[in-house]
């Protein structure tokens, strides 16, 4: 079994200060295999914001993987936007947009869905579909395949098709190809797990998409700060939502629900959920 850390959406430049620390501390409590960062480190692209994500994530057990979002695009300078979209990400955060962790058990892609041509959704291009199949054909089958990115490829919520990456069927079908079994995204600020075949119906073939909150940000659109926590085995996913309460100024468990691939379908677990613990 893996354990994995899944945080999105730190918004560095809109942080709600008196989260930072606890949820280091968490995070190192949790002693993950692996940390993954899904995108929208900064609010505005701005090298302040980029220098503070870096300090944060240096703070972060190791190892870590890490795309960025629409947000570290810059919004207003349009010169850098469309010459530079992801200099300071670059500069300070890490020149690979196209990370690959791989141990015995996981293997985890980085996808990077930003564009300076989008200033909100996010799309996938046709080298970056031939690097998923370079990336992940060669490796042992038995690994359980993990891809990340900023935009979501599907919702549970059957959000309409504007808000998915752009080219995510051609997209999901490299992921059938490649037997990708994990799809991580942020993005919605939301925390939601499901599985792809509703929306992407594909012979034989569903992935289980996990969408997380945003762990720091000031804007929460309704839902608590949180981050997910995966414990991951070939054909079994448990998702815990770990939940930020103010008052008590500490992460706690939301709720876990526990997915089962059968028949090459994910199905929830009845009685997963669990209430909040500190």
């Amino acid at each position: 079994m893996r354990t994995l850390v899944h945080l999105s959406d730190l918004h560095f430049g809109r942080t709600d200060a008196a989260i930072v620390e606890p949820l280091i501390a968490r995070v190192s409590a949790i002693r993950p295999d692996v940390v993954v960062v899904s995108g929208d480190l900064t609010q505005r692209a701005r090298a302040r914001e980029f220098a503070q994500a870096r300090a944060f994530l240096d703070r972060l057990p190791a190892p870590r993987l890490v795309v960025p979002g629409n947000h570290d695009v810059p919004l207003y300078r349009l010169w850098e936007r469309f010459l530079s979209p992801l200099g300071k990400y670059r500069r300070f955060i890490t020149d690979d947009l196209a990370p690959l962790f791989v141990d015995d058990e996981i293997a985890i892609l980085g996808i990077n869905t930003a564009r300076s041509l989008t200033f909100k959704n996010g799309r996938i291009n046709e080298a970056q579909i031939a690097s998923i199949h370079e990336g992940l054909d060669p490796l042992p089958a038995a690994l359980t395949r993990i891809v990340v990115t900023h935009h979501p490829f599907d919702l549970p919520d059957e959000t309409g098709e504007a808000e998915i990456v752009g080219r995510a069927r051609l997209a999901m079908a490299a992921f059938a190809s490649c037997g990708v079994d994990l799809l991580l995204a942020g993005h919605f600020h939301t925390s939601q797990a499901g599985e792809t075949s509703r929306r992407h119906p594909l012979p034989g073939y569903a992935a289980l998409v996990v969408q997380a909150g945003t762990a720091t940000s000031t804007r929460g659109r309704g839902e608590a700060n949180a981050f997910n926590v995966l414990r991951v085995q070939s054909d079994t996913i448990a998702v815990e939502r770990q939940v930020w309460l103010p008052e008590a100024g500490a992460f706690a468990i939301g709720r876990t629900e526990t997915f089962r691939r059968q028949a090459s379908r994910w199905t929830e677990s009845a009685g997963a959920d669990q209430p909040a613990t500190s």
